[in-house]
């Protein structure tokens, strides 16, 4: 998708979003999550303050500190992005400069050296996205940066007596992706990587590809446990849309396998663009996943899936 187009599609999502209010449905342990702000916000709370997964669309964080602040009256201390784009990133400066972070303890054991705001984390690529080179204008505004990124595969933290580990999925939905896991509340956040809400949006402009999101999918699998007869057990907070346990996300990952291998054959046999979309490939799928219009429709997906695929080459 081109930039302009996703441009557009996130400002309708910010109209759509700043109609609706936002809510507060607890996940699982100490874990939140907010939705009506774009994109899903995860907040974790405790004794030693609040943790905060992405941000939502700039222009609905007032809402979203409203909520924050029903939880816990302590302050947000962190601030995580799962990955680039808008509706995950635009409260990133409003939620940021509310919070603030405590950097040492005197010898009673209290938390001192206030420093202003808190610290926001995110993957090194997702900096790289929303950065320019010197003297050229950054497509995204400075205020809205990470103050910390990490380039390894993981970013373990341990806050609210909690281990919270980011893990970077390379070229998956985007080059800059994290899962985020809250391994004593079972929690894992996904960004959007899985949603439920649409057929996956498989950015490769910015670096996304058919088999990186496959190869997230298996990991997101490879770490959530499923509880008894499969349910409950390890929940999952998509990008966008509901709660989920790990046998929804194995339908979705065989879904998006299947497409892939699918358009995979079709491109041996020699087919164009043009004719894998007129054949139909995801028919069977379309009526649970397919979006309507804009980011996650059959169309866009089944293009993204065929580019991406004969990049390989």
């Amino acid at each position: 998708m081109k930039l302009g187009t996703v441009l557009s599609v996130i400002a309708c999502l910010a109209t759509i979003a700043s109609a609706q209010d936002v809510q507060t449905i607890p996940v699982q342990g100490n874990v939140y999550l907010i939705t009506g702000a774009g994109g899903n916000i995860t907040v974790q709370i405790g004794d030693q303050g609040v943790l905060v997964v992405d941000t939502g669309l700039a222009g609905t964080s007032d809402k979203v500190l409203a909520a924050i602040r029903k939880l816990s009256p302590k302050p947000i201390q962190y601030v995580l992005n799962t990955h680039v784009h808008a509706d995950h990133t635009g409260g990133n400066d409003a939620i940021r400069k509310a919070g603030a972070t405590f950097t040492g303890a005197n010898v009673t054991g209290n938390l001192v050296d206030i420093a202003n705001g808190a610290q926001l984390f995110a993957q090194d690529n997702v900096m790289q996205r929303m950065s320019a080179p010197s003297g050229k204008q950054p497509p995204v505004p400075t205020a809205n940066w990470p103050t910390e990124t990490y380039v390894s595969g993981r970013k373990p933290m341990f806050f609210n007596n909690e281990p919270v580990i980011m893990i970077h999925q390379p070229h998956a939905h985007t080059d800059g992706d994290s899962l985020v896991f809250f391994r004593r509340s079972d929690v894992l956040v996904t960004g959007d990587i899985f949603v439920t809400t649409s057929y996956p949006f498989i950015d490769l402009e910015r670096g996304g590809s058919i088999q990186g999101e496959i190869d997230a999918l298996n990991t997101i699998l490879e770490l959530a446990i499923p509880g008894r007869q499969d349910e409950a057990g390890t929940y999952i907070i998509p990008g966008h849309g509901r709660i989920c346990d790990a046998p929804e996300l194995l339908e979705f990952r065989d879904m998006v396998t299947i497409v892939r291998d699918r358009v995979q054959a079709s491109i041996k046999k020699g087919m164009t663009l043009a004719q894998v979309k007129a054949a139909g490939l995801t028919k069977d799928y379309d009526a649970r996943y397919s979006a309507k219009s804009g980011i996650g429709t059959n169309d866009m997906f089944v293009e993204a899936v065929y580019k991406s695929v004969s990049q390989k080459k």
